[in-house]
């Protein structure tokens, strides 16, 4: 049975969710109880990044939820059919859909091969609209059911703004590709009563992918967990509030939480990296 206003009983569908900012989500949920279907390509351990579907849903289970690992690339449709049938099968649904892989790239256009940009639009926009097609008819369900059904998306609010692409277009087309799914989908699902939004952070977060960026330095930056709790919030509001693209400490201002130095890698630190799109 799920509890309104927390994640209790709930299954959440996220992708990337093997570490980073995925991982600490699915474990913010695991808190209440919830299913964690884990969404990612890494079934074996890789040297440069550290953690795997399996440990991730050992660290999720010792949280307190259900985890289900299942190996997938979100660029392959049926394969992400196919996990979303997995999931129905093993938890009987679907209520929220955590579109958190992303692919990047901080290269101009001579040093951004075409492999690299379909690999960014592929992962980022592609694969952020089809998890949610493949995922809808389930949401649809969960709001039939007055499970309060959300999808929250990891990307940026929309500034058209030349600085945001100049410097990395394929990047900013990839990531706010993700957004404009947000913007038509929370117009399009409106009907369902299914929550659609993104949310993006204000500083940079140290998460293993941001340690291979050259020049970052991880020192300045916030942990995921300020995201995972962030991204609680919005789930356990109501999915009438759609169609948001919420910052990660407006969100927690919101709610009371104006002291952040708990999220600072850097205990104490005022100087912070800050994350780009955020005019």
């Amino acid at each position: 049975m799920a509890y309104p206003g927390t994640l209790q009983g709930k299954t959440l569908f996220i992708t990337g969710a093997s570490r980073g900012i995925g991982l600490a989500i699915a474990k913010r949920a695991a808190r209440d109880g919830a299913n964690i279907v884990i969404i990612a390509k890494t079934a074996e351990v890789n040297p440069k990044l550290p953690g795997t579907i399996y440990s991730a849903a050992a660290e999720i289970e010792a949280a307190g939820g259900r985890a289900l690992p299942l190996a997938v690339d979100i660029r392959e449709d049926q394969a992400v059919f196919d996990a979303v049938a997995k999931a129905v099968q093993t938890f009987g649904g679907i209520d929220i859909l955590v579109n958190n892989a992303s692919a990047i790239s901080l290269t101009n256009t001579e040093a951004t091969p075409m492999k690299r940009f379909d690999l960014m639009n592929g992962i980022n926009a592609r694969g952020t609209y089809l998890c949610t097609m493949a995922c809808l008819a389930e949401l649809k369900k969960s709001a039939a059911a007055g499970r309060n059904p959300h999808v929250l998306t990891m990307s940026p609010p929309l500034s058209m703004k030349t600085h945001w692409f100049q410097s990395h277009t394929a990047y900013s087309m990839a990531k706010y590709g993700m957004s404009m799914c947000t913007l038509g989908h929370a117009g399009e699902f409106k009907r369902y009563g299914i929550g659609v939004n993104s949310l993006w952070p204000r500083t940079a977060i140290a998460t293993a992918a941001m340690q291979l960026i050259p020049g970052v330095d991880v020192a300045l930056c916030r942990k995921p967990e300020i995201m995972a709790d962030a991204a609680y919030l919005v789930l356990t509001g109501p999915s009438a509030d759609s169609g948001n693209f919420f910052v990660d400490d407006v969100v927690l201002a919101a709610h009371g939480v104006t002291d952040l130095d708990q999220y600072a890698v850097t205990p104490g630190n005022q100087n912070f990296l800050p994350d780009f799109f955020v005019d």
